[in-house]
Formats: structure tokens, C-alpha cells, sequence
């Protein structure tokens, strides 16, 4: 475990984290990290709901070395949370419908460099003798329709963090963490030895959202300008089509002169914003 967060803390330390090219400010405040065995049956469950165009840390994998096939029980899924800033929070907070431009650079430089992340694990293990990968970075991911979720992927990296005990979704979809909900995530499939994260909340995937454990809340809902978020759950065709259609433009001609599918207003101004909610979990 040390290996990998010396590998992740070298990553953040380099000028990748931040809000742009001429822009030093750091994109996302230190990472959190977790490990999940490949072979944990939480896997087989996230297939089973997603889909089975869902792959498992084994067929990603073996997509990437294709001639060297493991076992699940050989590999390790590493996970990592990106909190987003305490300034980027406050800016976005302060909005109602179109995001904030520090969150529109965060959304766009700040993924750049989960990206780079990504790669620097991947290289970082590779130079010690590990071979690993980073399924969403694989040239064979792609967006696909679950038959129950609707908008999805091949590899979900909140679905990864949550089987390394980082965290559990919401209402809204989003992954509320010790960070809380405003935070990106990534992850890399790798063949060596080390412990899990131990998983507080079990299997319980709503454990630390308040509309789940108390049946009050909704806040994420009422700062959705689409009305995308009820309790019903995420509408991710409203959801998407507010982005693509009203914030992605307004990036373009307002803030950065190019369209980022920038949104993120119910991830700031909840309760979750930034912790687990203290009464999550108590029924």
C-alpha cells in the first residue's frame, strides 16, 4: 500500500494538478485511496445490475495483456478520490444554474490530469515489475446503455471506488465520500499483493445518503437546474441533455472558449458537499 500512495502522492506533487496551463492552482486537494480484491463477489453484483458489457478487473486485464491472462485472485483494483477544492467549492456554491468557471477548469484540467494520474500509476508499478492497467484509459472503453441504468460504460470508476470502501452513492448518482460528494475518481487494475480497504458500509450502497437512511434531504434535487434529480432517483436524459444543451455552450462562449461538460451544481450546497452527513447510516 505504501508503494501505491508514494506512487499516487508523486503524481500530485507534480505541476499536472491544476486549473490549467497558466493557471497554477492546484486542481484537487490530496487524494483519498482504497484497494478492492478482484476477486471480492461485490464485482459479479456490479455486472449483474450494470450489465454485461460490464467488465470485470480480470477481462480489463486481459484486454491489456492479452497474453498474460490472470486470475482474479491476483489482482488488485486501486481506487483513488479527487476531492475538489475548498475554493472551487465556494465558488460553485455561490451558483444556481451554470456552473462556476474555477469548476469549468477543474471539470476539464483537473480530469486532464486524473487522466495523467492514470498513467503514472500504471507507469509508476511498471518500473517496479507490476504490470498494471487503467480500464478507462483502454482503447476498447466505451459508452454503453445498461438495461436498467440507462447511460453507462464499460468501467464505472465510482463503481470501483465503492467496492474499495471510498464510498457510497446518492440520491443523485454522485459518490458521497470522507470528502465528501464533489470529487472525480480513477482507478487502475494491477497484478500484486496487497490487503483491501476494509468496506464500512458492507454492501450497502446508500449507506451514507441521507435521503436513503432518513427518508428527508433532497437538497441535490433542489439544486438541480434541470429537474433531473427527485426521489424517484437521476434522470440522466434530462441530466445530459441540460449539460450538452445549456452549461457545455455556456462554457464555450462564457468561460473558456471551448465546450466542457461542465455541471456539478448538486455536488455543492448539500450536506454532503464535502463530508459524510453525520446523521447517514441511522435509521
Amino acid at each position: 500500500m505504501r508503494r501505491i500512495e508514494k506512487i499516487l502522492r508523486e503524481a500530485f506533487a507534480s505541476p499536472e494538478n491544476r486549473l490549467g496551463p497558466d493557471n497554477p492552482e492546484p486542481a484537487f486537494d490530496a487524494p483519498l485511496i482504497g484497494v478492492s480484491l478482484a476477486d471480492d463477489p461485490v464485482w459479479r453484483r456490479i455486472k449483474d445490475h450494470i450489465g454485461d458489457f460490464y467488465w470485470l478487473p480480470e477481462q480489463a486485464f486481459a484486454l491489456a495483456f492479452p497474453d498474460a491472462a490472470l486470475p482474479a485472485a491476483d489482482l488488485r483494483v486501486i481506487s483513488w478520490i479527487l476531492p475538489q477544492t475548498r475554493a472551487t467549492r465556494d465558488d460553485h456554491r455561490t451558483c444556481k444554474e451554470l456552473p462556476s468557471r474555477r469548476w469549468s477548469l477543474a471539470r476539464h484540467y483537473g480530469e486532464k490530469f486524473n487522466e495523467y494520474a492514470r498513467s503514472y500509476v500504471v507507469e509508476g508499478l511498471a518500473a517496479q515489475g507490476i504490470q498494471a492497467c487503467a480500464p478507462s484509459l483502454l482503447p476498447q472503453w466505451s459508452r454503453q446503455i445498461s438495461p436498467d441504468y440507462g447511460f453507462a460504460s464499460t468501467w464505472s470508476e465510482r463503481h470501483a471506488a465503492f467496492a474499495a470502501g471510498l464510498g457510497t452513492f446518492g440520491i443523485s448518482d454522485g459518490l458521497i465520500t470522507a470528502r465528501g460528494k464533489a470529487i472525480r475518481a480513477g482507478s487502475v487494475v494491477a497484478a500484486m499483493d496487497v490487503p483491501a480497504t476494509p468496506r464500512p458500509y458492507g454492501d450497502d450502497h446508500r449507506a451514507y445518503c441521507l435521503f436513503f437512511t432518513t427518508g428527508k434531504c433532497l437538497a441535490c434535487a433542489k439544486r438541480c437546474p434541470a429537474g433531473a434529480i427527485s426521489d424517484k432517483g437521476h434522470d440522466k436524459i434530462a441530466c445530459g441533455g441540460y449539460i450538452r444543451g445549456v452549461t457545455a455552450p455556456y462554457v464555450e462562449a462564457e468561460q473558456l472558449g471551448f465546450p466542457v461538460n461542465s455541471c456539478g451544481l448538486c455536488q455543492t450546497g448539500v450536506p454532503c458537499e464535502a463530508r459524510i452527513p453525520k446523521t447517514a447510516g441511522k435509521k
